[in-house]
Parts: C-alpha cells; sequence; structure tokens
C-alpha cells in the first residue's frame, strides 16, 4: 500500500467553514485515487481556520500528483466552503502545495493544479494542457462582457452583486453594502436631525459647521480655517483629492478670454503674461470635459447646475500655485466673464467655488471612478478570461483585482488606459510640493521593479512573451472591454518585448492600488468642508461682477438636506475596510517558487523604505500628505 497524507485547510473568513461531505481525488500522471470523504465528527468538520488531515491509501503508485479534484455534496443544508489550499504528501515524504483561495457551493466541482507558475507554451502534459483548455472556456462562459452604458467601458454581464460568479463575489465578513456604510457615516456625523430640513439653505458659511463636528481631523480642521485662501485653493490641486487636473499651460485656449492686463497685478516677477507662459510658471486647470453635459435632473423640485470653468494658476516668487483668473461660462447669448483675485470678495469666492464644484465631478465621474474602478474591472474581466489560475500573470494580478468586480456591480446598482499618471504630457514635473508626484513615483518605481522581477523569471526572452498566447489573448480581450471607454485610450493589441509586458502590468496594479488610494482615502479631509468643494451648485453662474452677494452664494450651494448626504458619503468613501489587505501583504500564497517569494520580500523592503521617507518628510509639515504611504494603499479597489 502507497499512502497520501492530504491536509486541507479551511480560510479564516467569517463563515468559511461547512459541515457538508467533502470528496476528494488525487489525479497522477499513471492513475487517480479512488473518490475519498474527508470526515471528520461532526461539530469539527471543516470548522474556520482549521487543517483536516486525511490519509489516501492505494494499491499502487499514483505517479507524480498532477491534480486534486474536490466535490462538496449537503449534509443538512446548503452553505458555502471556503477552501484556503490542500497540501498533499507523498509515499516518498515530498510535499505538494496546491493554492485554492475559492468558495466552494453545494454540487461543485473544483480541480486543482500545483502552486508552479507555468506558461502555456511550457505546458508538456496532455492531461494538464486539457484541463487547463477546460478551465478558460468554463470561465468565459462565466466571465462575459456586456456594455453598461455607451461611451464607457465594458462590463461584466451581470445586473446584482448576487449574479456574479461566486469566487468574486463579496466575503460575508467584508462591509460591501454603500447604503450600510452610509447609515453608519450619518449616524456617527451626526446627521439625522438636519434631514428633516432637507431643501432649506443654510443662511451663511458658518452654518455649515453645524455638520462638521462629530468627526474632525487635521486636514479638514486646517480646510475649514483656511478653504477661502488662494494658496489653499491652489494647493489641492497638488495633494487634494484629484491632484490629475493640473498641467503646465504654454499656449492659453482660444475660449480662456484673459488678458495681460486682467491678470498683471497677480504676477508678482514683474514679468508679462506672455513671459511667465514661455518662462513655465503658469499652469490651468481646465474643465472642458463637463461642456454640454446636463446637471442631475432627478429632484423636481430643484434645478441644479453644471458649467465648463477655466482656471488660470501661477507659480509665485514663493513657490505657491495660486489662481489668477477663472472663467466661468455664462448661458448661451452671454459674454464669459473672468472673475480675478482684484474683484470684490463675493465675486472670487463664487468663482473659486465653481471650479471646486467641477472638480468635484470630474473626480468622482471621471479620476475616480472611470479611471480607477471602472477600468481596472475590464482588466479583471479580461484576466478571468484568458489567463488560466496557473498563469504567473494571473497569480500576480489576482491580489490587486480580487473585490473590482464586486465593489463595481454593487456601485452600478445604485449609481450611475492609463490616466496619464506621471506622465510629462502634462508639465508638472517642476512643480514644488507636488507629493502626490513624488511619492507616488516612488510607488511606481518599487512596484516596476517587484513586476520586472517576476516577468524575468518566467520569461526571460521578448520571444517567450510573444509565443505567451494567453498573454496575447488577453491584452486583445482588454481592447474589447476598452472599446468603449475614452478614444485617447490607445491600448495595444498584442505584446512584443518584456519591457512592455512590465509596463502594462505596472499600470494594472499601480491604477487598482496605488492610484486608486490617491483619488479616494483623502475625500473626508478635502471634501468634509462643504464649501470648499460643493457636490453641485443650485444656481448659474453669474454672468456679470457685481451681482453676487452672500444670499446668491448660499442659495447655489448644497441646502441643508444635500449636505448631509454629501458628508456621509465622503465618510464612508474614505473608510478602510475591516482587515484590509495593504500593498505588499500577500497572505494567499499564490506563488510557491522561492525566487518570487525573494522577490516579494525584496518588495516589501522597497515599500518600507518608502515608507519611512514619507513619514520623515511629513513631520516637517503642516499639513502631511500620506494617501500614497505604501502603509496605507489598499492592494486592490476596496471600497
Amino acid at each position: 500500500m502507497f499512502t497520501y497524507t492530504v491536509s486541507v485547510t479551511t480560510g479564516n473568513q467569517e463563515f468559511a467553514g461547512t459541515i457538508d461531505y467533502v470528496y476528494l481525488t488525487l489525479v497522477g500522471t499513471e492513475r487517480r485515487s479512488d473518490r475519498t470523504l474527508l470526515d471528520k465528527s461532526f461539530f469539527d468538520r471543516f470548522a474556520r481556520g482549521a487543517v483536516v488531515s486525511t490519509d489516501v491509501s492505494v494499491k499502487e503508485t499514483l505517479g507524480d500528483i498532477l491534480l486534486v479534484k474536490l466535490e462538496k455534496e449537503k449534509f443538512l443544508f446548503n452553505d458555502q466552503w471556503y477552501c484556503r489550499c490542500i497540501s498533499v504528501k507523498t509515499p516518498s515524504g515530498y510535499e505538494i502545495e496546491f493554492p485554492c483561495y475559492r468558495w466552494i457551493a453545494n454540487k461543485q466541482e473544483v480541480v486543482l493544479r500545483d502552486g508552479k507558475a507555468l506558461l502555456p507554451q511550457d505546458e508538456k502534459n496532455s492531461l494538464l494542457k486539457e484541463h487547463r483548455r477546460m478551465e478558460l472556456e468554463s470561465r468565459q462562459q462565466l466571465f462575459r462582457w456586456k456594455e453598461w452604458h455607451p461611451g464607457f467601458p465594458m462590463n461584466i454581464d451581470a445586473d446584482s452583486s448576487n449574479e456574479l460568479p461566486l469566487d468574486i463575489q463579496f466575503e460575508l465578513d467584508k462591509s460591501v453594502d454603500f447604503n450600510l456604510n452610509f447609515l453608519t457615516a450619518i449616524e456617527n456625523l451626526g446627521l439625522n436631525k438636519l434631514m428633516s430640513l432637507f431643501q432649506s439653505s443654510w443662511t451663511d458659511i458658518a452654518d455649515f459647521g453645524k455638520i462638521f463636528v462629530n468627526i474632525k481631523n487635521h486636514v479638514s480642521d486646517y480646510v475649514m480655517q483656511n478653504w477661502n485662501k488662494d494658496f489653499m485653493f491652489g494647493y489641492q490641486f497638488l495633494n487634494g483629492s484629484n491632484p490629475m487636473m493640473i498641467r503646465k499651460c504654454m499656449k492659453l485656449p482660444d475660449k480662456f478670454a484673459v488678458t495681460q492686463e486682467m491678470v498683471k497685478g497677480s504676477l508678482d516677477r514683474g514679468l508679462t503674461l506672455q513671459e511667465e507662459l514661455k518662462a513655465g510658471n503658469i499652469y490651468i486647470a481646465d474643465y472642458a470635459i463637463l461642456e454640454g453635459v446636463q446637471a442631475n435632473a432627478t429632484d423636481p423640485n430643484t434645478q441644479q447646475y453644471l458649467a465648463a470653468p477655466f482656471c488660470l494658476l501661477y507659480k509665485n516668487s514663493q513657490k505657491e500655485i495660486v489662481p489668477i483668473a477663472i472663467q466661468v461660462p455664462a448661458t448661451a447669448g452671454e459674454a464669459n466673464t473672468v472673475f480675478l483675485p482684484s474683484d470684490n470678495q463675493y465675486d472670487w469666492m463664487l468663482a473659486k467655488m465653481w471650479v471646486k464644484s467641477s472638480d468635484f465631478n470630474v473626480h468622482q465621474l471621471v479620476i475616480h471612478i472611470l479611471r480607477t474602478h471602472l477600468t481596472s474591472e475590464v482588466f479583471a474581466i479580461a484576466m478571468y478570461r484568458q489567463l488560466a489560475a496557473v498563469h504567473p500573470v494571473y497569480k500576480l494580478l489576482i491580489p490587486h483585482v480580487r473585490f473590482t468586480v464586486a465593489i463595481n456591480t454593487a456601485g452600478r446598482e445604485k449609481l450611475i488606459c492609463e490616466s496619464g499618471l506621471f506622465d510629462k504630457a502634462r508639465g508638472v514635473e517642476d512643480l514644488p510640493n507636488y507629493y502626490y508626484r513624488d511619492d507616488g513615483m516612488m510607488v511606481w518605481e518599487a512596484m516596476k521593479s517587484f513586476v520586472s522581477d517576476v516577468v524575468k523569471i518566467y520569461y526571460g526572452s521578448d520571444e517567450k512573451v510573444q509565443q505567451d498566447k494567453e498573454i496575447q489573448a488577453f491584452v486583445k480581450d482588454v481592447c474589447v472591454g476598452m472599446k468603449n471607454g475614452p478614444k485617447s485610450c490607445e491600448f495595444p493589441d498584442s505584446l512584443k518585448t518584456q519591457e512592455q509586458l512590465v509596463e502594462l502590468l505596472t499600470v494594472v496594479i499601480f491604477t487598482a492600488s496605488a492610484q486608486h488610494a490617491a483619488v479616494n482615502f483623502g475625500q473626508y479631509d478635502w471634501y468634509a468642508w462643504v464649501p470648499n468643494s460643493p457636490s453641485t451648485m443650485r444656481k448659474p453662474p453669474p454672468a456679470q461682477k457685481g451681482q453676487v452677494d452672500m444670499k446668491y452664494i448660499m442659495e447655489s450651494l448644497p441646502d441643508r438636506g444635500r449636505s448631509c448626504w454629501h458628508l456621509g458619503a465622503v465618510w464612508a468613501l474614505s473608510q478602510f475596510q475591516d482587515n484590509e489587505l495593504f500593498l505588499g501583504e500577500y497572505p494567499d500564497k499564490y506563488f510557491t517558487e522561492q525566487p518570487v517569494m525573494k522577490a516579494i520580500e525584496t518588495f516589501r523592503k522597497k515599500l518600507a523604505e518608502v515608507t519611512n521617507i514619507i513619514k520623515s518628510r511629513n513631520e516637517n509639515l503642516k499639513l502631511p500628505y500620506w494617501y500614497l504611504s505604501p502603509d496605507r494603499i489598499p492592494n486592490s479597489v476596496a471600497i
């Protein structure tokens, strides 16, 4: 007799265990074992976090173990079981790891391969080739493309979270329902009493402090005290929740009616506007993407407005970024008015509010939802459809896209390419105190080095990239998913070199982790003080100067009810989830090879160095910037 000792580990998640019957079959190069019941006593059968060991005895050796087949059948009632991994110890004492990390339902059969990553062209065994083919065919039936909305990237064909494949649904112990998070926010912020005053306006800016009472932090307090100062307005283009809009201005847009005479009082070097443009000291935030977009019309009792402003920014001699001219397009037939710091305080205050309201909307819908959530979903679906679980790129990406599809599907029930992260096209390499850029580049380089290490382990040459049918199918499928995305997103339909593959994978991982963290977790910090970034405007922009007073401003800003919803939403969005996994933390060991484990350890060390650099820098800042500190970057789009 030959004895194989099989150890089955159940996950630690809530409700991961099961009392159902679990059967196991070992498949070797010579033969397979009988279907074996992994039996334990009633109360400790596959309990949460438990390791169940069973001896499987056979009369003849099975040969090299290729596959482990699991089957689950109901005992008393239908439940799900989370199998973490399986270890098989052969009669010779050799131990083989079979990663699983999957939820298994009743009457479901799951076939696992050992943890060694393998490119499709390196697959030699005919049985494993067939298993790989059937795995992808099965996944392509589950993960189907669907057009959610014209102009957006494609998404998974599911109308609700419950329709998603079991493996990518939220775990039961994860707080997944945004409505629940939001209601918790409302309770924690003490907003309930104000809800009854839903559509009445505030009477003064200070009144917003009535909802800004229970949860404060250093940044939100600082914003409340300084929000209307020009230096604070400009600073947020660098290190606020949306650090993506600012770009160097070498030539003024034709539609921007600003002139030298208008801004000469704001240029402190004694140069003309054209000279400052040529010197690279003028920047712009252009919200043309909002031009022609209709404002929210879901509330018949309150008309809301959108605009597509230009905001001219100046890097002054003190190395501050300050606004020097704002043009908010007026209604049809009215001449555009350029608002200036020298205008009366209400005109200039409202002009800045219009810019920040436009920035809020572009940030949420384009920078946040489109360029992190929806873009990451395309990569996730293409990965599931085209890369076998044994593929090294699948193993590399899975921790970074794990909850993306479920997050987005939950969001689509209620809601509604790469984003040029640090590219020189925006001309931001010389901006002072641009911590998003500085920290992001450090994280990017550490991440790219890690990805490069992993790619070199499995590929070793450009030819192997070209010969990899699964990775080529992956990039082609991404093109399918991106077809309704931004027209400017020119995604390649094939990869020819290791360097191209490294760049692509770095973009995918960075977008789902660091970029999402940068544009998501600072929302309460910067948006909690509603006048600083109004989520909606209830009056149109003024067509002329001198028409605005505080009453006009308060009637423009969100009313009491909308302010409460605004505050509750940004608080809920800014919270880390329970049991969050941060960058470099990979408790699920999809990789089992020592060279990759060494690469992961090197990656962690580099991330720790970046964390220490950021921590040291922040100790000397009035406003610490921590959104891209690796110890605060979740592995994937987590909320």
